[in-house]
């Protein structure tokens, strides 16, 4: 039987969990996904949704109401963040890293067909997925739309992006609040700051543009409808996002091929996939091969205080 519903899709995908079956072997890395995609199911159950079907370390869930997803997104955060204490001693033993949660909501009509659901809000929630970073949830206008003034205080506007497949950016926003302090804070050559900073200056060949906190975020990317455009082919449609989170300026990974983060006054090269730093000082940011590579996409980086606000050249970096 086909039925036409409104209904606020949900997508959640567990990251990390390559690294946790080269660590644990098949078995219990199989065991170990398994019991943490069945917690998720049962959130979506206590939250009144359906599972319309498991995607190996991840799920797709339709709800009734948007509010009813965003409590599903917030509840699964915080059911990722409590291992089961049978995992506990073996993940001391094996140095196994915290699997990380990405969701993506939208809302719209769906097409509900033998237990499947098909149309434009699972379309978009779906590609929304490879825009979230490590414990992120993201949501389209829809879902903000239906929701009350208290639940839409807590997303902030990530702007317009470009989903794969489709001709119409998507105006998408971020939930805040649920954080789980995983951002990496670098610390390369005793960083110690004084008062907060206040914009970023990024520069690739002749794009040299300067971004204040309540501007950004700032996708970058390929597109043309990305923020701060780089135009190679290495590079993906939106491939990084830098935010103002906390009173620093924090780069999320948003690309299958990583971003490569080197500071000025450090040797070593920051490799993110799907994750996250802070930037400090200044340096490079390699988009999708590292910054060693002959004519590598490298967008130069400088964290600003507007007390010195005229342009200057930024310093080279090292080799």
């Amino acid at each position: 039987m086909t039925e036409i519903r409104e209904r606020t899709v949900l997508f959640a995908d567990l990251r990390g969990s390559t690294s946790l079956y080269e660590t644990l072997g098949n078995s219990q890395a199989t065991a170990v996904v398994t019991q943490r995609v069945a917690a998720l199911a049962s959130v979506v159950e206590d939250c009144k949704g359906q599972v319309v079907k498991t995607l190996g370390d991840g799920l797709m869930a339709v709800f009734a109401n948007p509010a009813l997803a965003v409590r599903a997104a917030d509840e699964m955060h915080g059911s990722i963040d409590r291992v089961p204490s049978a995992h506990v001693p073996l993940f001391a033993a094996h140095g196994v890293p915290a699997l990380k949660l990405q969701v993506a909501l939208a809302h719209g009509e769906v097409v509900e067909i033998s237990g499947d659901c098909f149309g434009d809000a699972v379309n978009v929630a779906a590609r929304l997925l490879d825009h979230a970073s490590d414990n992120e949830t993201l949501a389209t206008e829809t879902v903000l739309s239906a929701l009350d003034r208290s639940e839409n205080a807590r997303f902030r506007s990530l702007d317009r992006m470009q989903l794969r497949g489709r001709v119409e950016p998507v105006h998408v926003y971020l939930l805040e609040g649920r954080r789980t302090g995983d951002i990496d804070t670098t610390a390369y050559g005793g960083f110690n700051p004084v008062g907060d900073p206040e914009g970023i200056r990024l520069v690739w060949q002749n794009l040299n543009r300067v971004f204040s906190g309540p501007s950004l975020p700032v996708v970058l990317g390929r597109s043309s409808q990305a923020t701060y455009c780089v135009d190679d082919s290495r590079v993906s449609r939106s491939h990084a996002r830098v935010d103002w989170h906390g009173g620093t300026f924090q780069l999320s990974d948003l690309s299958y091929n990583g971003t490569y983060v080197r500071f000025t006054n450090g040797t070593d090269v920051l490799s993110l996939r799907r994750s996250a730093c802070t930037l400090h000082g200044s340096g490079t940011i390699s988009l999708g091969t590292p910054s060693v590579e002959a004519a590598a996409p490298c967008v130069r980086f400088e964290v600003l205080r507007f007390s010195d606000t005229q342009p200057h050249d930024l310093e080279p970096i090292r080799e």
